[in-house]
């Protein structure tokens, strides 16, 4: 018989090193445990901040409820393009109210996704773009969603250029050549627990390539957790193996790569230091 298979321990972070997870659903994760928990096992991990993220009115509602909560919660307001057939004219005010709230610290998630389509591609662009608009309007950055919709997110994002809040490709899923567009856009490129898939070759080359100082890190939890707990539920301190990929990737420490992502999402998101 072989050895059995042995889960490798979460990675640990130098005394006084801290990291962000700039893209979390703790709205979601809380159906299966309490917010408090959660946001203390990754505090006691080293995950210094949270940013939880809005995808409809409600989601949104929630997200800065539970930031006002935890002083290491931020919020970001915005309707996935999964929702984006909820949104009536008068729904943009309701959203502007809630950017107004204390702790938003982004717009979105907002963006494209042409894999599932539960809205008509038409419908997805007018309300992408009339997103961004509110976005710019409240001086926000920009969380973007993008599923097989390059071509169309660049076109847009030409079109409303410049972002002088800047802004981040949420979840990046596109290969080289797409990277370095969404960069001269002055975007920052998040990378998620995708990284450490094997077959995940895209995106690693992305992870090695893109300047560490536009790199930030997320877990998109509950969803994605990283190898080695691949298709389980995602939590905050599991950014960690995440971290540790990006080091071996680009033979740096992980301490490096936890000190300027962290400083990265400081700058992008305007949060007070950890």
């Amino acid at each position: 018989m072989g050895k059995k298979k042995t889960k490798a321990p979460l990675p640990i972070l130098p005394e006084g090193v801290s990291i962000i997870d700039t893209h979390c659903h703790l709205d979601m994760l809380s159906t299966g445990e309490d917010i408090a928990q959660i946001i203390n096992r990754a505090a006691a991990n080293g995950v210094g901040a949270i940013v939880t993220v809005g995808i409809n009115i409600e989601s949104s509602d929630k997200a800065v409820n539970i930031a006002a909560q935890y002083d290491s919660v931020f919020a970001t307001v915005g309707v996935h393009p999964h929702n984006v057939l909820e949104l009536q004219n008068d729904s943009y005010a309701a959203l502007e109210k809630l950017c107004s709230r204390n702790k938003v610290v982004a717009y979105g998630e907002i963006g494209l996704d042409y894999v599932r389509q539960y809205a008509p591609q038409t419908l997805q662009r007018e309300h992408f773009a009339r997103q961004v608009s509110l976005a710019k309007k409240m001086s926000l950055p920009l969380v973007i969603h993008d599923r097989e919709a390059h071509e169309d997110i660049l076109h847009l994002l030409a079109q409303e250029a410049p972002f002088p809040a800047g802004g981040v490709m949420h979840c990046f899923s596109g290969d080289w050549d797409f990277a370095r567009n969404i960069l001269e856009l002055g975007f920052n490129i998040s990378i998620p627990g995708v990284v450490t898939f094997n077959k995940a070759a895209a995106l690693q080359e992305v992870a090695r390539k893109i300047p560490l100082n536009r790199m930030i890190l997320e877990t998109d939890a509950p969803f994605l957790a990283p190898e080695p707990l691949r298709g389980k539920r995602n939590t905050p301190e599991l950014m960690l193996y995440t971290a540790m990929k990006i080091a071996e990737l680009r033979a740096v420490s992980l301490e490096a790569v936890a000190r300027a992502t962290t400083e990265n999402a400081l700058k992008l998101f305007k949060i007070p230091r950890i």
